[in-house]
């Protein structure tokens, strides 16, 4: 009977008596433990929610709409007062039409939770913000409209600006309308921003007092925990401590941040074990993140990794970190890409400006090569008159078939070229036709898989056009590069073709100056042959000294151009007309003819006979500086170049004044 109570005795203390009664009482505080915390962690989600998706974005957004009015502001008074800042003019319409309407639609849509209750007391309903807001929106809709009518409408011209009332009205504007109501405006956002930075600073304060409640009571339950958990230890067996001591060792090792694994100790094949093994698992799998998190580190973004499970959330963050670095870095070669590119054909195109030819053979291998395309050709527009029809011939080519496409004029709206040329927009094609193009090489021949037809076009002006094929396909990146390339060949195309007029034009006004020079001395000597001639007709007719005196007083010469105005004279041809040369040089010869006869047809068929180089003599009434009428004996010379132009028409005067009263 003793021996039966003693086995009862041993049985209620046995080892899983006290093991169950250790662990009721530590799944009883655990229990106590994880309520307060679920209630604690859940109040302060509620707080974290209300800050990170509320309080905060909308401190945010009410802070970009203080930069907008700030911005439209100076904006505004840009456009008055800075008329070519076309800069500031670009950023107050997207002001206006996007970054405005963004910014409005952000904060409407955050207005909402504006009007949220919490019980915790750190958010109550507050109306006043709505209507302050409504009202802010309100007065910068009226502002954005009244500048929009009153400024951006009204000052759009070189001549709006030169208008005195309407600078003055604008500059008025701004000064009555603009500061006021933007300085409105931001009064208005002022006290909501204050209010928002209030509740921010609430809501911290809930999430701080929240804390510091969870971490007291995690602090008093942990050290219940760890005495019982001490009084518990005392009774259990080893199988139980070994593992446990593992699982600890392990946790601590994580906490300093060490990824050790111990394959040595065994586990017993029960809960505690599978912990153990779980532990394991955790480690080894933390390994391969830490591997995978040193290849992203490192640019190894195609590194494999497969998450711990579908809510490993360490690991799924690492993936689309994975994923969005990837993205940035392909962004950024593609950034370097094109601005490489447009700095070599700059280059290019600032080294080769003065060849045509040269210029065109640089940029389409160059271009060809860059694109990894295959093949390519680039157009220029001939130069045609009025009555021919346009044409553009292809002036460089690479790894084409020149034997086919030597001199090849394209007109306009033929194929796919003159198409391109026609309606100035891009064609790409990945659908080849077998007959249009095959690129060629010493292995055979095959049709390319994409054809890129770009016009070379600046200012709605085309110069030309660059067509381009290839194996491959062009991506959108690599087809905005040879637009903008275009743009800039056409641009230089341009300069060099005016270049080369311009230098063409000079060669000849240079030649026709050297032969105006050679007619000129040309003309000097016979004039002197004439004097001489004159003066040895003078002494052979004249018989008497006095007649010869009468002739050198009365012999005057005069210059002038084809149409009549006046080069130079000498001192007889201005004393007979009472005129300083500074007076008439560059003046026409109607000044010496009297009024009603200037516009008399005989007047215009004597300078029409000049013009088309007949001599014209005869007995001619002039008029004198001081009005008074005067007869001249007139012999009027044309001066003919090589071609046949009358370059200047001689006079030689006589006064007969005395001899016809």
């Amino acid at each position: 009977m003793e021996k039966n109570t003693k086995s009862k005795f041993q049985l209620r203390l046995s080892i899983g008596n006290k093991i169950f009664g250790g662990f009721t009482i530590l799944i009883v505080l655990f229990a106590i433990n994880a309520i307060i915390i679920f209630f604690t962690v859940n109040t302060i989600d509620t707080k974290v929610a209300l800050s990170s998706q509320v309080v905060n974005p909308s401190k945010d957004a009410i802070n970009e709409l203080v930069t907008l009015v700030h911005r439209s502001r100076m904006l505004i008074t840009n456009w008055v007062f800075l008329q070519t800042n076309d800069d500031d003019k670009k950023a107050l319409r997207q002001i206006i039409s996007s970054d405005y309407p963004l910014v409005k639609e952000k904060i409407v849509k955050l207005m909402k939770n504006w009007d949220a209750d919490s019980s915790s007391s750190t958010f109550k309903k507050d109306s006043s913000q709505r209507v302050m807001m409504h009202k802010a929106f309100g007065k910068y809709d009226s502002l954005l409209k009244s500048a929009t009518d009153n400024i951006i409408n009204t000052l759009r011209s070189f001549d709006d600006y030169e208008d005195p009332s309407t600078k003055l009205l604008a500059g008025d504007f701004i000064d009555q309308v603009v500061i006021p109501e933007s300085n409105k405006i931001n009064n208005i956002l002022s006290l909501i921003k204050k209010k928002q930075e209030e509740l921010a600073e609430s809501t911290t304060a809930t999430l701080v007092e929240s804390t510091g409640k969870l971490r007291t009571i995690t602090i008093v339950l942990g050290l219940a925990i760890i005495g019982i958990g001490f009084l518990s230890a005392f009774f259990l067996v080893r199988t139980i401590t070994r593992p446990i001591n593992y699982i600890k060792d392990v946790v601590v090792k994580l906490g300093r941040g060490e990824l050790v694994e111990d394959k040595k100790t065994k586990f017993s094949n029960d809960e505690i074990g599978e912990m153990a093994k779980a532990t394991d698992s955790l480690v080894t799998g933390l390994k391969a993140t830490t591997v995978f998190a040193e290849n992203i580190g490192n640019g190894k973004y195609d590194s494999q990794f497969a998450p711990l499970s579908d809510h490993d959330v360490l690991g799924n963050a690492l993936l689309n970190m994975r994923g969005n670095l990837a993205r940035v870095a392909e962004d950024d070669k593609k950034r370097n890409w094109t601005t490489e590119g447009l700095a070599k054909f700059g280059e290019i195109l600032r080294s080769n400006n003065s060849d045509v030819q040269k210029l065109t053979d640089e940029i389409i291998g160059n271009l060809v090569r860059y694109l990894k395309a295959n093949q390519g050709a680039l157009y220029i527009i001939d130069d045609s008159s009025e009555n021919e029809d346009q044409t553009m011939s292809m002036v460089s080519c690479y790894a084409w078939d020149k034997k086919k496409f030597v001199n090849q004029k394209v007109h306009l709206g033929e194929g796919l070229t003159g198409q391109a040329w026609q309606e100035g927009d891009t064609i790409y094609l990945t659908d080849i036709p077998s007959n249009y193009i095959r690129i060629t090489s010493g292995l055979g021949d095959a049709n390319p898989n994409a054809i890129l037809i770009m016009p070379l076009k600046v200012n709605e002006q085309i110069f030309g056009v660059v067509e381009l094929a290839s194996f491959g396909s062009f991506k959108d990146f690599e087809i905005e590069f040879v637009r903008r390339i275009a743009e800039s060949i056409a641009s230089t195309i341009s300069s060099v073709k005016v270049n080369a007029r311009t230098q063409r034009l000079l060669g000849e006004s240079q030649q026709m100056t050297e032969e105006m020079r050679a007619q000129e001395e040309e003309m000097r000597q016979n004039m002197e042959e004439l004097q001489a001639t004159q003066e040895e007709m003078q002494r052979s007719q004249l018989e008497s000294a006095g007649m010869m005196e009468v002739i050198n007083n009365t012999t005057a010469l005069g210059d002038f151009d084809s149409e009549g105005n006046i080069l130079t004279a000498n001192s007889n041809y201005l004393k007979i007309f009472g005129y300083a040369l500074d007076e008439i040089k560059g003046e026409n010869h109607k000044m010496f003819v009297q009024r009603d006869e200037r516009s008399s047809e005989a007047y215009r068929k004597f300078w029409k006979e000049l013009e088309n180089g007949k001599p014209q003599r005869g007995e001619f009434k002039r008029v004198t500086k001081s009005g008074k009428e005067v007869w001249i004996f007139g012999q009027y010379s044309p001066i003919v170049n090589k071609d046949g132009n009358v370059v200047k028409v001689t006079e030689i005067v006589i006064d007969i004044t005395r001899y016809k009263s």
